[in-house]
C-alpha cells in the first residue's frame, strides 16, 4: 500500500490479549505508548479474572518490547503531527489491536487516522468509524467467522521479514 500512494512505511506495535486456550480471540489490546483496551464485552461474558488479563498483558507487553527494539532499534516513531496516517492490517475481527492502535496513534495528534483493511466484521468495522476518521473494508460478509478464512496463506509474518520490508522502504 504505501508503495502504491508513494507514502512512507513505518511499523505501529500491537499485540493482541488473546483468551488463553482460544489466543485467535481478542479479550484486548496492548499498544506502543502503554496503551491498553479491553473488549469488555469478551471479558465479562467469558468471565476473565482480572490477574488473568494481568498475566497476558504483561506477557504480551514484553513481546510488544522486544519486536520495538528488533524493528526500531534507536530510531524513534515518526513524526506524524498534522498528518494523515493509514493504519493496515490483515482484516478487523474482535477490532481489539485496532482500536489499541487508534487510542495509541491518537497521542501522537495526526490530523487524520483511517483504517484500511481488506476483510473484516461488520459491526466492527462500523464501530471503529468512531475513533476513527474513515474506516475502509470492502469485504465485510454476514456471517463473519475469521479473518484468516479469506487467506490462502495466513501464516504469520516472521521478524526476519518484517526488518526486511522496513529496510527496503527506508
Amino acid at each position: 500500500m504505501a508503495r502504491a500512494l508513494r507514502a512512507p512505511l513505518d511499523v505501529f506495535l500491537v499485540r493482541k490479549l488473546g483468551v488463553p486456550g482460544y489466543e485467535e480471540l481478542a479479550m484486548g489490546a496492548v499498544a506502543t505508548g502503554g496503551v491498553r483496551v479491553l473488549n469488555d464485552q469478551i471479558v465479562t461474558g467469558l468471565r476473565i479474572p482480572d490477574h488473568v488479563i494481568e498475566a497476558v498483558a504483561a506477557a504480551e507487553q514484553q513481546e510488544l518490547a522486544r519486536r520495538e527494539r528488533l524493528y526500531r532499534g534507536d530510531c524513534p516513531l515518526p513524526d506524524v503531527r498534522h498528518r494523515t496516517v493509514i493504519l493496515v492490517d490483515d482484516g478487523l475481527a474482535t477490532g481489539a489491536t485496532m482500536q489499541a492502535a487508534i487510542k495509541a496513534l491518537r497521542a501522537l495528534q495526526p490530523a487524520r487516522v483511517v483504517v484500511a483493511v481488506p476483510i473484516g466484521s461488520p459491526e466492527t468495522c462500523e464501530q471503529l468509524k468512531k475513533p476513527a476518521d474513515d474506516v475502509i473494508c470492502p469485504i465485510t460478509p454476514e456471517p463473519f467467522h475469521a479473518v484468516g478464512l479469506w487467506y490462502e496463506d495466513f501464516t504469520q509474518t516472521t521478524d526476519e521479514e518484517v526488518r526486511d520490508l522496513l529496510a527496503r522502504a527506508g
